[in-house]
């Protein structure tokens, strides 16, 4: 066993991706609608960015890993419908909201983005120009899913002003494909590529995932093979997480036709190996990126941020975010929206909003994200400076977390000196192990603790 794979085997546990701190599990239904209205009219900052998302729950056929709010439909018509009703969100929060204020950055979700047809493509789009004023050089990004999607929705999307593209290939192999009800051959991947470098989107991206049923290396390997040589922008590589008590459609997945714990781990040995070799940088965690990317030289110069989308090159904007169970946030608030279609359709037809949840976060939340964020985005935290911005005696107040991080430094995780904590290289594949010690609510009873997918 290398010590790659032996540090993989060692730190894998369960633990949250921090896409938010503190995480989406500790939202609660005491935060209201009149709670989120009052935020929105108290966080106007005109010189403020803003990143708008909407999410598409849509999709032609269940994928059977899938972890998001979706719904398989062969129905168009509801796509339709939905679309009135996300007008009618935006209508209000745009009401709300400064009209001098930028959108920075501009992402759809899924579902399946590209569910819609090119005419809709064009109609959502518009609704948010009309609402919204978007910054000539807005970061603009959309999920897309090979199969079923046109030229035509390509072509759409550039017109409509995106500039970033994210296809979900998954994995190339025929047997996996069929065990998880995605078959997508490679041609057709390839062709859909083509295009999307024909047409001049600036930023390509490509999903994978391990783990999934009948993987192996040699399996993921040829895949890697087929999809390196076609050079994205980014590479974003998931760990699969099986979680059929919260996924019911997972339960589709024999678990016995899943990689063994320790085929997971070659596997990620084999992912590191390989895309370092063709000359990504690892951002952290799963996500590679070309050295001369957006994303490289934003964590470079410390603007890299990370929230319910991932890692971004904007940090200082709100997400204002429609559609059935997305996540809007200011600087100190989480809302995240009814998650079940019809409900979030017969609050948003009664007038209002369609608050479901939500944190107002307090000083310790406040100090912890911070931390939190500068190591899974920065790979260092300053010391003085950190404790200087929120006048506390770092080594006390992080007297814990220092001493977790104590096993890590031993084993060349991170690096603890007097003044900086700093992620090592091999660090960053343990980003969620790293930042764990970081978090208060880990600290809670384990009968209150949520769970979360194993860190590798």
């Amino acid at each position: 066993m290398s010590l790659f794979t032996a540090l993989l085997e060692k730190y894998s546990k369960p633990g949250p991706r921090y896409t938010s701190y503190p995480t989406a599990p500790y939202f609660h239904s005491g935060f209201t609608e009149a709670d989120w209205i009052e935020e929105i009219r108290a966080t106007q900052d005109p010189a403020r960015g803003l990143s708008l998302y909407a999410h598409i729950p849509f999709c032609d056929t269940l994928c059977y890993y899938c972890g998001c709010n979706m719904v398989a439909t062969g129905d168009y018509n509801k796509a339709s419908v939905y679309l009135g009703f996300l007008e009618q969100e935006m209508d209000r929060v745009a009401a709300l909201t400064d009209p001098r204020r930028q959108v920075k950055q501009l992402h759809w979700g899924g579902g399946t983005p590209t569910y819609l047809k090119p005419e809709d493509i064009r109609r959502l789009m518009g609704m948010m120009k009309s609402r919204f004023s978007i910054s000539p050089d807005a970061e603009m990004g959309c999920e897309a899913d090979p199969r079923e999607l046109s030229r035509e929705h390509l072509v759409a999307l550039r017109e409509a002003g995106f500039n970033r593209l994210s296809l979900g290939v998954q994995d190339l192999d025929e047997r996996v494909q069929k065990a998880v009800n995605r078959v997508q051959p490679e041609e057709l991947i390839h062709t859909v590529y083509g295009w999307a470098r024909e047409l001049g989107f600036s930023s390509i991206n490509m999903d994978l995932i391990v783990g999934l049923p009948h993987q192996t290396v040699e399996s993921f390997a040829h895949t890697l093979d087929r999809v390196l040589p076609w050079a994205p922008d980014r590479f974003a590589i998931f760990a699969y997480a099986h979680v059929p008590w919260m996924k019911k459609h997972q339960k589709l997945i024999a678990e016995s036709d899943l990689p063994s714990f320790a085929t997971r781990l070659d596997l990620q040995q084999l992912i590191h190996e390989r895309l370092e070799a063709a000359g990504y940088l690892n951002v952290g965690m799963d996500h590679y990126a070309r050295p001369e990317d957006e994303m490289i030289k934003a964590q470079e110069s410390k603007t890299l941020w990370r929230n319910f989308q991932g890692y971004t090159t904007h940090k200082d904007c709100d997400i204002y975010a429609f559609g059935a169970s997305s996540i809007s946030q200011t600087p100190n608030t989480y809302m995240q929206n009814e998650k079940n279609l019809k409900k979030y359709q017969d609050l948003i037809g009664r007038g209002g909003l369609a608050v479901e949840r939500g944190l107002k976060l307090n000083r310790d939340d406040q100090i912890r994200r911070d931390a939190i964020t500068r190591i899974m985005c920065d790979l260092e935290l300053d010391k003085p400076g950190f404790a200087a911005a929120w006048n506390i005696d770092f080594d006390a107040y992080f007297a814990e977390a220092l001493t977790d991080l104590e096993p890590l430094a031993a084993d060349g995780l991170v690096t603890l000196e007097s003044s900086r904590i700093v992620v090592n290289d091999i660090g960053r594949m343990f980003l969620r192990n790293i930042a764990m010690g970081f978090d208060g609510y880990l600290k809670q009873a384990s009968q209150d603790q949520p769970r979360y997918s194993r860190t590798a």
